[in-house]
């Protein structure tokens, strides 16, 4: 999901302990105060230092899914919202990094502004510096927005470290530009279908190979995942 370094840590758990009676927890950020202050509050810059490739655009992608899929091309870090006529909404992502990746199909089960973060038991194995709650701002690693892949710890969100998109960083979850998970949080509503396909090379067009194919046929059904968290 994200990396945080020791000085955003410590911010944090100042903020943490500086308000820890506020909405009866503490919190680090909080920018749900209207809907004007949480659009002043995303950075619509961070597209600008992106390569041409992951900038959001339409793009040709013939497949069979219905409008409204979200197809994950993970080795190439692309996400496909799917719109119809033989096109796509394609979004540039950052996805798990090795031994962290994970295919199968789910739908969005849940959306959430803001959303506050709770590592899970796992991850704080791992990293045990980290802190057990955040709450929702722009210093959150889960960004602006969240939609939530039922059945898993996955989620598709926002990030606070836009330089990771395209990279292959997380532990496992798709992550977004914030003014692109905005808008891809406009677009998708409860229930959508995510696709999310294997570490197999994919065309410049996100068309799945014959070894992919393949492969497919085997996770359609489920979820094979590599690492959770």
């Amino acid at each position: 999901m994200f990396q945080m370094g020791p000085r955003t840590i410590l911010t944090c758990a100042a903020a943490m302990a500086a308000s820890a009676a506020v909405s009866g927890g503490a919190v680090c950020a909080d920018p749900r105060t209207s809907p004007a202050r949480q659009t002043a509050l995303i950075d619509t810059s961070d597209a600008g230092s992106l390569p041409a490739r992951l900038r959001r655009q339409v793009v040709d992608y013939p497949t069979s899914e219905r409008p409204g899929t979200i197809v994950i091309d993970t080795p190439n870090t692309y996400l496909y919202l799917v719109i119809g006529g033989g096109q796509a909404i394609r979004y540039g992502i950052g996805v798990g990094r090795e031994g962290f990746t994970w295919s199968g199909v789910r739908m969005v089960d849940r959306k959430t502004e803001w959303p506050d973060w709770f590592p899970p038991a796992e991850m704080l194995a791992r990293q045990p510096y980290l802190p057990r709650f955040m709450a929702g701002g722009p210093g959150n690693p889960l960004g602006a927005r969240a939609m939530y892949l039922g059945g898993t710890e996955y989620r598709i969100h926002g990030t606070n470290a836009p330089s990771t998109i395209g990279k292959h960083v997380s532990s496992g979850c798709i992550r977004m530009l914030n003014e692109d998970v905005v808008d891809l949080y406009s677009r998708v509503g409860i229930g959508a279908k995510v696709v999310v396909l294997p570490m197999v090379r994919t065309s410049e067009a996100g068309e799945p190979s014959v070894v992919k194919n393949a492969i497919w046929n085997t996770i359609a059904g489920g979820i094979n995942a590599s690492g959770l968290y």
